[in-house]
């Protein structure tokens, strides 16, 4: 073979070389898309997981806020209720000096009766005004006669044996209770009935 034949078929060779690796080319380039594609999933995936963890703590974060309004719009109307409670406090012994007026007169025996009726009559009309004021700040008076003994609301201060009332029933009441807002700002002070036995009742602390 000439020399000019043998450079003939090494140029054959080097180009069906060259087209081989031209052709072999794109399939390494469409693998690496693969991957990029592949990578690119689970970024978004991991994103997305970022963002229900990223909503979950908003929305604890409103309940919590939530909850703590609810609360301090509880405190507040609480404020609003029993802010007087001292004030009260302080004015129910003014109260219990005329009652205490109102039973002398009735009971004392005077001369001059006129004179008396007319400071009984007096002090009737202040006592009024004065429960009927504490009524407009929603103070009730505890009064019990008659009725079961309640610890939570009357505070016994003896028990005497009666056969006309049952056991655990108050009898009498030695000094009115009161309730602002239904909550107690002074127990009631009674006398509780028990069975003439030995073995009667005692007051029922769980009334």
């Amino acid at each position: 073979m000439s020399d000019d034949e043998t450079r003939k078929d090494e140029s054959v060779n080097e180009a069906e070389q060259g087209a081989g690796a031209e052709e072999a080319e794109p399939a390494t380039g469409a693998g690496e898309d693969a991957a990029s594609a592949g990578s690119g999933d689970g970024e978004v995936a991991q994103l997305r997981e970022q963002l229900e963890e990223q909503k979950e703590e908003v929305l604890r974060a409103k309940a919590e806020m939530q909850n703590i309004r609810r609360r301090a719009e509880i405190d507040v109307e609480k404020a609003h209720k029993f802010g007087t409670e001292k004030f009260v406090k302080e004015l129910l012994p003014v109260v219990d000096s005329l009652e205490k007026a109102v039973e002398s007169a009735q009971n004392q025996e005077v001369q001059n009766e006129e004179v008396v009726s007319r400071i009984k009559e007096g002090v009737d009309m202040t006592l009024d005004m004065f429960i009927g004021a504490l009524s407009k700040f929603n103070v009730e008076q505890i009064n019990p006669v008659g009725e079961p003994f309640d610890p939570q609301r009357h505070e016994a201060m003896s028990m005497v044996p009666s056969n006309e009332a049952e056991p655990n029933t108050v009898i009498a009441v030695m000094q009115k209770g009161y309730l602002l807002h239904e909550r107690v700002v002074r127990p009631a002070m009674v006398m509780v009935a028990k069975a003439d036995d030995s073995g009667g009742g005692n007051v029922d602390e769980q009334a």
